[in-house]
Order: C-alpha cells, then sequence, then structure tokens
C-alpha cells in the first residue's frame, strides 16, 4: 500500500524547517540527507517506509527549503539541529537513517544520545576513510569553489551542475529520476543554498580527503546498527563499509547492487525492503 507523504514547515528555535513525512507507527524513523541534497532523496522510499512507521525527513539548514543562515556549519552545528529538531518535535527515542554526511551527523547524535537511539542506519556515510573523490574535494580548495558557486547560479551552470553530481552520484546517471534533477536545477538557483553547501563541505573535507576518520569511535556504539552501501559508489568506496563494519560490536553490512551514492534514489524498493528486513528485526 502507497500512502504518499506530506510537506511540512516547523520553527527549530529561529530556523524554518521544511520535513516530509509519512506514517504513524512509532518509534519514528528521521532520515537525514547529505551535502548538496535535500529531503527529496527520500522522497521515492518515504511511501514505502511510511506503511510500517512513522518516517521524518527534514531538510537540513542551508539545504533545500530550510532556512540558510549565514553561519559556519559545522559538523556540531548540524548535530545541534539535529538535537533541537528531535525536542521540537518531541521525539524520545528514534531510529537515525543518514546518507553520506547524514550518516556522520546520526552516529555523532547516536554516540552521545545512545538511550535515545533504538537503531542506527549509516547509508554510504562519510568518515570511515580517509579518501572521498576529488571531484568533492577539489571544490573545497581556495577560490575554486567560489568560481563554481558563480557559474552554478546561472541557469545553464545549474543544469550543468545538476548533470555533473549525476555522473558523480549515481551508477546509471541515464535512469535517474526527472524529479531528482528538477531538485537540483531548482536548489542551486536558490540564494544562499551553494554557499551554505560549500561551508558544509569544507568542514569535513580538505583538498587531501576526509578531514574525520571514526573508526575508532565506532566500538562504542551500543545499539544495532547497519551499514548500508551501493556498490558502484564513486564518492566513498565499498571498501569503506567492510572495513566500518569490522569495528561495530552489534554491525550488520548490506550492499545495493547496481547502485551509487544514493541508493535510496536509484534502487528504492530494494532500498526500502533492505531497510525494512533491518528494522524488523531490531526494533
Amino acid at each position: 500500500m502507497d500512502i504518499g507523504f506530506e510537506e511540512q514547515q516547523i520553527d527549530v528555535g529561529k530556523l524554518n524547517i521544511r520535513y516530509l513525512s509519512a506514517g504513524d507507527i512509532d518509534p519514528p524513523l528521521v532520515l537525514l540527507h547529505g551535502v548538496g541534497d535535500s529531503a527529496v532523496d527520500w522522497s521515492w522510499v518515504l511511501p514505502i517506509l511510511g506503511t510500517r512507521h512513522r518516517v521524518i525527513a527534514p531538510d537540513l539548514p542551508g539545504c533545500g527549503d530550510s532556512a540558510k543562515p549565514n553561519c559556519n556549519y559545522s559538523l556540531e552545528f548540524l548535530t545541534q539541529f539535529l538535537v533541537d529538531f528531535l525536542n521540537t518535535l518531541k521525539v524520545q527515542r528514534v531510529a537515525l537513517v543518514g546518507n553520506s554526511l547524514g550518516g556522520l551527523i546520526c552516529l555523532r547524535f547516536a554516540l552521545s544520545n545512545p538511550e535515545k537511539v533504538a537503531a542506527l542506519v549509516l547509508v554510504d556515510s562519510m568518515a570511515f576513510g580517509r579518501f572521498v573523490n576529488p571531484v568533492l574535494s577539489s571544490l573545497t580548495l581556495p577560490g575554486y569553489g567560489e568560481f563554481a558557486i558563480a557559474w552554478s547560479k546561472t541557469p545553464l551552470g545549474a543544469r550543468q551542475r545538476a548533470w555533473s553530481r549525476a555522473v558523480l552520484l549515481f551508477a546509471h546517471p541515464s535512469q535517474i529520476p526527472d524529479g531528482w534533477l528538477a531538485e537540483q536545477e531548482q536548489m542551486a538557483l536558490l540564494p544562499g543554498f551553494l554557499e551554505a553547501n560549500l561551508s558544509i563541505l569544507r568542514s569535513q573535507v580538505s583538498p587531501l580527503g576526509q578531514r574525520r576518520v571514526v573508526l575508532e569511535s565506532l566500538p562504542q556504539v551500543q545499539m544495532p546498527t547497519l551499514i548500508l552501501w551501493g556498490t558502484n559508489d564513486l564518492v566513498v568506496p565499498n571498501y569503506q563499509a567492510q572495513e566500518a563494519v569490522k569495528h561495530l560490536k552489534q554491525g550488520h553490512l548490506a550492499f545495493i547492487p547496481s547502485s551509487g551514492h544514493l541508493p535510496q534514489v536509484e534502487r528504492p524498493e530494494l532500498f526500502a525492503y533492505t531497510l525494512n528486513e533491518f528494522l524488523a528485526c531490531h526494533l
């Protein structure tokens, strides 16, 4: 049964935040997207997941239709946002699913608040190794990121940015949903979006690769954790997933075949099935 999803707005402190929601079965399942993306990344799986869970997918600050303050988008800022977002919604206990940077945010929250996290799912997550695709790390070079922003703010540049990201993030770019490409184009033209996401990227990535590797923290993770990865990820290679699961006490590893960095968009049915099977055993 496809129950669809709703778009909602909520004030988290001084920030107006958009989020997508579906379903009503607790504990809630909160989904966090990665750099340069939005909650729309989850729209292909929200209706499926919503048949079994209450699902909530916010646009992070600086992203999508959420507020884009002029500030330092550090990992600490984004993790505190998750704390404040859950508190505003009066969510006491949650299952967290994070893709890319969203995975790192979820992991930090889970380490600091283990009593609030029933299960953790890290999807093609950052911080399991130094390597990140040079296409991303080069954007952190002084001046180069600013040049890319200036070009991407034009209609032609926004379209080129969308397709360039598609080639990087998907195993089969020609099969990408039109809605994903349209969202990427529209976001590039939103005031403050590109600047905020360059700040987010630079806080986590340098020209030499990822700034943080958190493998040594993984044995401290107390809840059941699924490492879920696209086999053809060009952003963070799948050997990082294999290394990460070795450090988890209750770790599980699953690969989504013929998929890149966004398996929830590229293989939504298989992604949702794999996620639901894990949650059915651990919630």
